[in-house]
């Protein structure tokens, strides 16, 4: 790619990732380009579909997950780098609103764009959780597979408004079920119990 073609590239994706944030897989390709300062044309040669811009973004995003897993294996405390990088990877899935269909979509579409980053995020998380079982700190009946459902059930539910503030407390729940103890979090919930959801 030439440089002035990976420029207008790396300034798409970085309107898009602030864009696609505030106003979830909606946003306006056309919005998206202006505010870059490029011509729609540009745009489309780059991405000809709203799904190969999104695809872009959350590639990016998964494979900074995966490699934070490689960082996080070398932890003394196996347990908690479970808990940092699942917190972490639900986090950065619901950091595009509406695209949570598409990241469980592709684990089981070798031919969709997000495939690779997708197996590569769901392997990382596997390691992990291996290493935390290897020491005795989290129950066997679980895999990789489950750990990256959790992830995508979290983040759609933190999509939505009546539950969002939920999540972090399903989050706890679901992490103690994990490693058969209350997961040690800074900054945790207050224990006060949930408000209920009106309707």
């Amino acid at each position: 790619m030439r440089a002035d073609a990976r420029k207008n590239y790396d300034q798409l994706l970085a309107t898009a990732r602030e864009i696609v944030a505030r106003d979830g897989a909606g946003a306006s390709m056309r919005d998206i380009a202006r505010r870059a300062g490029v011509g729609f044309g540009t745009m489309y040669r780059h991405f000809p579909t709203r799904e190969a811009l999104l695809e872009a973004l959350l590639c990016t995003e998964f494979d900074a997950m995966a490699a934070r897993a490689d960082d996080l294996e070398a932890s003394s405390a196996p347990d908690e780098a479970l808990v940092t990088w699942l917190r972490e990877t639900i986090a950065a899935a619901h950091a595009y609103r509406g695209v949570t269909a598409s990241m469980i979509a592709a684990i089981e579409d070798p031919g969709s764009a997000l495939h690779a980053s997708c197996v590569a995020m769901r392997s990382a998380g596997a390691r992990l959780l291996a290493q935390a079982q290897a020491a005795g700190l989290a129950r066997n009946d679980i895999d990789g597979t489950d750990l990256f459902a959790f992830v995508g059930a979290l983040a759609w539910l933190a999509d939505q408004p009546a539950l969002a503030p939920r999540t972090d407390r399903l989050a706890s729940i679901i992490l103690e079920a994990i490693l058969m103890r209350s997961p040690r979090k800074p900054g945790a919930m207050s224990s006060e119990p949930p408000r209920p959801i009106d309707g």
